[in-house]
């Protein structure tokens, strides 16, 4: 072992008793900076892979709707409802699929879709969507009453126009 002289083992000594006091919180703090950084690289990870696997469900979903393809079309928006449903693209999925079912004369399979939407979206403006798209679809049924609730939900100023049109016209 070498040598030191005084000064060198003050110092020493002056940094062992530092260590002492100071050597638990820094290691507590080094190690919690590194477990939040792993947990924020993995969140993202997560996230950016159920934002990926949403998508390509998205995607089958649109070319099912290409091909006019209503079985292929529920599938895909079922998949991304059960297993992506906080995804935005569950919400348009949904509003997508009803568009199809109207036209294919489902009317309850749109209400249903519709529904969904209004009730898990996370965006106020697809909901609003959802909403109007609802009301006109409980009007067509005659349903004058339930579409007038519908309307009555509150709503952004982009879309007072068309609510106000639509309850004119129940």
């Amino acid at each position: 072992m070498a040598v030191y002289d005084l000064e060198e083992q003050d110092q020493i000594d002056d940094l062992k008793a530092w260590w002492d006091r100071w050597g638990n919180v820094i290691t507590t703090v080094v190690v919690v900076a590194a477990v939040g950084f792993a947990g924020v690289q993995g969140w993202r990870w997560w996230t950016a892979k159920q934002a990926e696997e949403a998508g390509a469900l998205f995607s089958g979903l649109t070319q099912a709707t290409r091909a006019n393809d209503l079985p292929k079309a529920r599938e895909a928006t079922a998949q991304l409802a059960d297993r992506f449903a906080s995804t935005g693209y569950a919400a348009r999925a949904a509003l997508v699929s009803a568009k199809l079912m109207f036209d294919a004369g489902d009317a309850a399979g749109a209400r249903a879709q519709l529904q969904w939407v209004v009730d898990h979206a996370s965006e106020a403006e697809l909901k609003e969507i959802a909403r109007y798209r609802l009301a006109e679809l409980l009007l067509n049924e005659r349903k004058y009453d339930e579409a007038l609730a519908m309307l009555d939900a509150t709503h952004g100023d982009p879309f007072a126009a068309l609510y106000a049109d639509l309850r004119g016209d129940a």
